[in-house]
């Protein structure tokens, strides 16, 4: 069973975090799922994974095209992972099951900590999800880098 790692978002919009993480992702071989709620911010990140890191680009592509198998990193709505993927990024409250992170090696939500709907969210899962039994750590920015916080 794999684990989830809680992002709480609290000096770095999303679009300054996701690369890191996204390269570290695929640093470790893994192929990725990025899941939001939103075309827009399907959009956004779409935009952001072109153009940062500045010296290159993340490979990536939206779901629905002839090569999503091929893709490293597929953005999507979907709310299943495609088969082959290791690692699932929830961002903008999107919904994550306990099933899922059992099947991954990494599952990931990453929330911003300046809006209170989505801090109120983010507890949701981190209760339903340790609840159902899946180990979680919860890492903060807050102190400039990230520190884990706790862990279950």
């Amino acid at each position: 069973m794999g684990a989830v790692y809680f992002y709480h978002l609290t000096r770095r919009p999303l679009e300054a975090v996701l690369p890191q993480l996204l390269e570290r992702a695929l640093a470790q071989g893994w192929r990725v799922s990025l899941r939001a709620r939103t075309d827009a911010m399907l959009d956004r990140l779409d935009d952001a994974l072109w153009t940062d890191p500045p010296d290159g680009f993340l490979p990536h592509a939206r779901d629905g095209g002839p090569q999503d198998a091929a893709q490293p990193i597929l953005l999507t709505l979907g709310e299943t992972v495609p088969e082959g993927r290791d690692c699932l990024i929830c961002v903008e409250g999107a919904p994550m099951a306990a099933a899922e992170v059992a099947a991954l090696a990494r599952g990931c939500v990453i929330f911003d900590g300046g809006d209170a709907a989505a801090l109120a969210q983010a507890r949701d899962q981190w209760r339903a999800l340790t609840g159902a039994g899946v180990a979680a750590q919860y890492w903060s920015e807050e102190s400039g880098q990230w520190q884990k916080k706790a862990e279950r």
